[in-house]
């Protein structure tokens, strides 16, 4: 079983930055594969960004490439996620994720945190 717990959120204006970071508690943790979702009002739940256990591996949705960096600390089983370039179509709630596969990770996760919140205003 593994835990994650989301921080960083919170209003921003557009153009701004925001970090969020995941930390992840439970068995080998820091071998999954790490990854970010968000989900806007009345849409589904999308794929933003994923890396690999080792960080040698990164992945994001052509939505926020060139803007959004994921990266992870494994000695504080940490992944963040770096936002800048903010548009107000950013704003959902972003859930962190974590699953054994690097493919899987991008579509179904086996883990999931409970989200918080990104409100970019214009």
């Amino acid at each position: 079983q593994v835990q994650l717990v989301e921080s960083g959120g919170g209003l921003v204006q557009a153009g701004g930055s925001l970090r969020l970071s995941c930390a992840a508690s439970g068995r080998t943790s820091s071998s999954y594969a790490m990854g970010w979702f968000r989900q806007a009002p009345g849409k589904e739940r999308e794929f933003v960004a994923a890396i690999s256990w080792s960080g040698g591996g990164t992945y994001y949705a052509d939505s926020v490439k060139g803007r959004f960096t994921i990266s992870r600390d494994n000695a504080k089983n940490t992944v963040y996620l770096q936002m800048n370039s903010l548009k107000p179509e950013d704003t959902a709630v972003y859930y962190c994720a974590a699953d054994p596969s690097t493919v899987v990770i991008r579509t179904t996760p086996r883990y999931w945190g409970q989200g918080t919140q990104v409100t970019v205003s214009s």
